[in-house]
């Protein structure tokens, strides 16, 4: 049982950053809601450790280090890591899971670009379908259908995400648009940095971008028939809130280079309406055949993942171990100072 004091702490975390989840949070059972707080918690602190500081390659590292420590049972001494520890505890947390949104926020230390709608949505995969494989473990489904959706959920998120920052990540010279995408257009990814701007042809890409992350959102629909009866209200809220990012940006035209959507409270509180709306609709209608579609190529390793318990230490499998390792690596190395060779001392004359 996660310690009141640091469920509050947790709570709080979430109020000030992650108004969406906060809000779709509250249509959750208790039973799910505060693990699944505690989960957004650590992840939320974890990315914003990473995105806020200026040595972001330091920030990953130590979060490494805090995840060796959760697993190991011995959290560090904060509310986050604590909370997050009785979670993997209680619920046999596999540890691909966070190691997947670790690789992810790792990518991004790195500054990795991505040439292809595929290399990002293997970024989506770790930063934001790796938590919705989580979510599920919370909910106690390891159904391998509904994982799926879950991602599926996640990924689409994600582009909204992107989609809506466009702008304030070029200002920080962060680039998330795929690479291809902008060579369609004509645009150089450096000028673009130097100089966003909101043109037809960055609009034209935001809109594809939303595109995709439609197309998702109706994928993800289909697994929450395979959710416990309770938890889907919050997920419908979670679905409806995020997308109703995407309509925000739409309606500005496409532009997220000049603006930021923000969905007002009133909104909000309209969604979460319609997500107890649509629980209710659905619970009398046959389960969608989308359900059953296969998952994104690049999110099937976390669907493996969390449909069984991972053994302790939580392995990945060689493949994806190494993924993590070498990027690990990589950051370890930049953050060491160049190793220089001391000038032999002049021979005796």
């Amino acid at each position: 049982m996660i310690a009141p004091a640091d469920m509050e702490a947790c709570r709080a975390a979430i109020r000030t950053g992650s108004l969406s989840f906060h809000a779709a949070s509250r249509l959750l059972p208790a039973r799910v809601r505060d693990p699944a707080l505690a989960l957004y918690a650590f992840c939320r602190l974890a990315d914003d450790a990473v995105d806020l500081r200026a040595d972001k390659v330091s920030a990953v590292l130590r979060l490494r280090d805090r995840l060796d420590l959760v697993y190991a049972g011995r959290p560090a001494d904060a509310a986050p890591d604590r909370a997050f520890a009785t979670v993997v505890e209680e619920f046999g947390m596999p540890r691909a899971l966070p190691d997947a949104l670790l690789e992810g926020l790792a990518w991004d230390a790195a500054g990795r670009r991505y040439r292809t709608l595929s290399e990002l949505l293997a970024y989506s995969a770790r930063v934001a379908s790796a938590v919705g494989a989580m979510m599920c473990v919370l909910m106690r489904v390891r159904d391998r259908n509904a994982l799926a959706r879950a991602c599926d959920l996640g990924a689409a998120m994600q582009l909204t995400n992107i989609a809506r920052d466009v702008g304030e990540d070029a200002v920080a010279g962060r680039l998330y648009l795929p690479l291809d995408w902008l060579a369609e257009h004509g645009i150089d990814p450096e000028a673009f940095l130097a100089r966003p701007e909101a043109t037809p042809a960055i609009r034209a890409i935001t809109r594809r971008l939303l595109f995709e992350a439609r197309a998702l959102y109706y994928r993800a629909e289909a697994g929450v028939a395979a959710l416990p009866a309770d938890c889907r209200p919050g997920i419908y809220a979670a679905r409806h809130v995020y997308a109703a990012i995407g309509r925000e940006i739409e309606r500005a035209g496409h532009d997220s280079v000049t603006r930021r959507a923000r969905t007002s409270a009133a909104r909000k509180a309209a969604l979460l309406g319609l997500a107890l709306l649509r629980t209710g609709v659905s619970a009398v209608l046959p389960r969608s055949a989308v359900i059953y579609a296969r998952p994104l190529a690049e999110t099937e390793f976390l669907v493996e993942a969390a449909a069984r318990p991972a053994p302790p230490g939580g392995a990945w499998g060689e493949g994806r171990a190494g993924s993590l390792i070498a990027i690990l690596a990589e950051l370890e190395a930049r953050r060491r100072p160049p190793h220089r060779l001391e000038p032999r001392a002049a021979s005796a004359r």
